[in-house]
């Protein structure tokens, strides 16, 4: 094997028309690690070599530290075939070995240097070769291919060579498939040039810089190691993706800063990212709209302004402000002219109509109520199989009914809000389920969905309906992302859950399940809803009951839903405690008894990891575990009973004594919901069930012996997984 030729750095860029935004940090990122990756993989880079990507508007590019002109040759070792078809009796080389050897270009004389080695039960003979390593041209060419094949373009376009591009190529007679024209490739090793070519062009050391801001073009890039600085002050282009964001951020703070005291850019890291994607040499300007518009609320003045124009307004955030929006904006633009007046006055110009749009949907929304709206919603298709807004706002008010019949019955006490009856609660929920969905109507959530249920609050506040209903409305779609808020007040979680349950056991009673990474209507978020809502809220609530009572609304448009629904709530939320930190054996352990009320999960799981620590712990696990294995195997079904006068042994007496002494305090902790005190009970067990299990033989001859110890065995069962199947918990 010998070692690689001299290394230098790396440096590609495909330099293409513009990219689209929101694809533009993949795309960079996946053409820098393909590339880098594949040149690893043959030898032409190291592991340790440091990949620094760019992607701009106009770019995608990657340096790569330590690059070998030739990757080092390699020692092979290659199986030919058994001795006995390879050598004759008198050892000579047979017809069947030569053609094999002239297949891999030599001759007879390597006989003598062949290996003979043990392949099985045989030998075989092997060849050893060295294979040379791939010059950086070919492995470059390889990886440039490779990296083009891979990236994840959103959607491809094809064009025709243009005149002059591709000499190998007749121009407008090739078409290329790729996500944007392309119209130069740089490929430098050091200062050296590396003959690849893609897309029907050949790799030079030119590209260009800022279409109106570029002091030379074309910028002839001199090394791999002076591209970004070259284009930074001779193209007047950020090449980094980070770097340029990084700026923009730094800029959007100054700027605010100058704005007003307290104000702040609002945060939005997509929006932050696509701007990054539509500036190569970003320059923050401040405008402002007439406080006119403020009137509007501010959500939609906030979408408007990132939607369509990607301004950051401004909000202030001083004492008593609370967030409240200002008349001011962010503009991140693509030019530094001296006098900015210009650019700053084409955009005011522009957002002007957006926000007189939104002023203008405002009012013309307020002047019917909500509930005026309800018959359109009968016109509405949800869903072919499930009909239509106005038969699931029905199901919705059901469903909710059924939550608040449940709580007004729960076991654990259950207060609602303020001074509230249920009854009262219940009119509430009916209201706010109905209407939920009429803002579906409004010209304003025809415009910008995103705000459904949001502006469904406002219009509700306007018409002054009663105190909680408008909040409701508002929050019955939350959470509606991770880390999203639940809703604020008794009547928006029910209605918030009764939303969700109405969504998940309508598809999945008509078999739309999620498959793969493929979830269209978003149930793994409904479901992360659910879970949530019932756990945080600490609701008191069967999940398989509510399940029942979601799935009784629909009539014969469904078939029964619940196991398939129960056992996808479930995987979601195993997925979910183990974000959270929780190991996989206690979420399993706890899951393992399907607690039909999650709100006891937490107290639960912590309840197991307080008793994993205790030095009795493994015992008693591995110890729960064989007496469920020997449960399993019985003849038939054993019950938890015990007669004492068929307890023979000491071990036996003892491990029932100790049942009677701990059993009822770990039950009696169990009723309260104190499940850790619950299963710290247990741990005066181990000693008599370890002296059990040493002096005491449960398939015992006498069958009444047998099934008397089985009998005990299953009591023990039964006081050891009350809170989670401890079973679980054993190495």
């Amino acid at each position: 094997m010998t070692t690689p030729q001299h290394t230098a750095n790396l440096l590609v860029e495909l330099f293409v028309e513009e990219l689209p935004p929101k694809a533009l940090k993949k795309l960079g990122e996946a053409f820098a690690h393909v590339l880098a990756d594949s040149l690893k993989a043959q030898g032409l880079a190291t592991a340790d070599a440091v990949v620094t990507p760019y992607a701009s508007p106009r770019r995608l590019a990657v340096h790569v530290t330590g690059v070998a002109a030739k990757a080092a040759d390699q020692a092979v070792q290659q199986k030919l075939m058994p001795v006995a078809v390879a050598l004759d009796a008198a050892g000579q080389a047979t017809p069947a070995l030569l053609k094999k050897l002239a297949s891999l270009g030599v001759g007879a004389e390597v006989v003598p240097q062949l290996k003979r080695l043990p392949d099985g039960k045989a030998e075989a003979l092997f060849l050893d070769s060295v294979k040379a390593g791939v010059t950086l041209a070919e492995g470059l060419q390889k990886a440039l291919d490779e990296t083009l094949a891979k990236l994840p373009i959103p959607k491809v376009m094809t064009y025709q060579l243009e005149q002059g591009e591709g000499d190998t190529f007749q121009p407008g007679w090739t078409s290329v498939h790729f996500v944007r024209p392309a119209h130069g490739i740089v490929a430098l090793h050091g200062d050296q040039e590396v003959p690849v070519r893609a897309l029907g062009l050949k790799a030079g050391r030119t590209t260009h810089g800022h279409r109106f801001e570029a002091k030379v073009d074309p910028v002839v890039i001199r090394t791999a190691d002076t591209y970004a600085d070259q284009l930074r002050h001779e193209g007047a282009v950020i090449a980094s993706f980070a770097e340029r964001r990084a700026e923009i951020g730094r800029q959007l703070a100054e700027a605010a800063s100058k704005a007003g005291k307290g104000l702040q850019p609002i945060e939005d890291e997509a929006l932050l990212d696509e701007v990054t994607a539509l500036v190569e040499r970003p320059n923050v300007l401040t405008g402002r709209f007439e406080e006119a518009f403020l009137e509007v609320p501010q959500e939609c003045l906030i979408l408007t302004m990132k939607a369509n124009q990607k301004y950051f307004p401004l909000l202030n955030t001083a004492p008593g402000a609370e967030g409240k929006l200002t008349n001011q904006f962010l503009i991140v633009s693509n030019i530094s002219p001296e006098d900015p007046s210009a650019v700053i006055g084409g955009n005011e110009r522009v957002v002007r109509p957006r926000l007189a749009d939104a002023k203008f949907f405002f009012d013309q929304d307020r002047k019917k109520t909500l509930a005026s709206r309800l018959p359109g919603l009968a016109k509405v298709v949800y869903h072919n199989k499930l009909g239509t807004q106005g038969e699931r706002a029905e199901r919705v008010r059901g469903i909710a009914h059924a939550i608040v019949s449940q709580l007004r019955l729960a076991t654990v006490p259950y207060s609602v809000d303020d001074k509230d009856h249920f009854d009262v609660l219940d009119s509430k929920v009916q209201q706010a389920a109905s209407l939920a969905k009429t803002d579906l109507l409004t010209d304003m959530v025809g415009e910008f969905p995103e705000l459904q249920g949001i502006m469904g609050g406002y219009y509700a506040r306007h018409e002054g309906l009663r105190d909680g209903v408008a909040i409701a409305i508002e929050d019955h779609y939350k959470p509606r992302f991770a880390g999203d808020s639940l809703p604020r007040n008794h009547t928006g979680t029910v209605v918030a859950l009764a939303d969700k349950l109405e969504t998940l056991v309508g598809l999945f009673g008509i078999g739309q399940l999620p498959t793969g990474d493929k979830d269209p209507f978003a149930l793994r978020r409904h479901a992360l809803g659910v879970i949530r809502i019932l756990i945080e809220r600490e609701l008191p609530l069967a999940l398989p009951e509510l399940v029942k009572a979601a799935a009784a609304t629909f009539g014969d448009l469904i078939t029964d839903p619940s196991e398939a629904l129960l056992g996808f709530l479930a995987d979601r939320l195993a997925v979910s405690l183990r974000e959270q930190g929780y190991s996989a054996q206690e979420v399993d352990a706890v899951l393992a008894l399907q607690p039909a009320r999650l709100s006891e999960v937490p107290r639960r799981l912590a309840a197991v990891r307080a008793f994993t620590g205790l030095p009795e712990a493994a015992s008693l696990a591995a110890a729960n575990k064989r007496v469920g294995n020997i449960l399993k195997k019985a003849d038939t079904a054993v019950e938890a009973r015990v007669d004492t006068a068929l307890l023979r042994e000491a071990a036996e007496a003892s491990l029932y004594e100790a049942l009677q002494s701990v059993a009822p305090a770990a039950q009696s902790a169990f009723d309260r919901g104190d499940y850790a005190a619950s299963l710290q009970a247990l741990a005066a067990l181990k000693a008599p069930v370890d002296a059990f299990f040493d002096g005491v033989m449960v398939n015992a001859d006498d069958a009444a012996l047998k099934a008397n110890r089985l009998g005990l065995l299953a009591t023990l069962h039964g006081a050891m997984n009350r809170v989670a199947d401890l079973s679980r918990l054993a190495a």
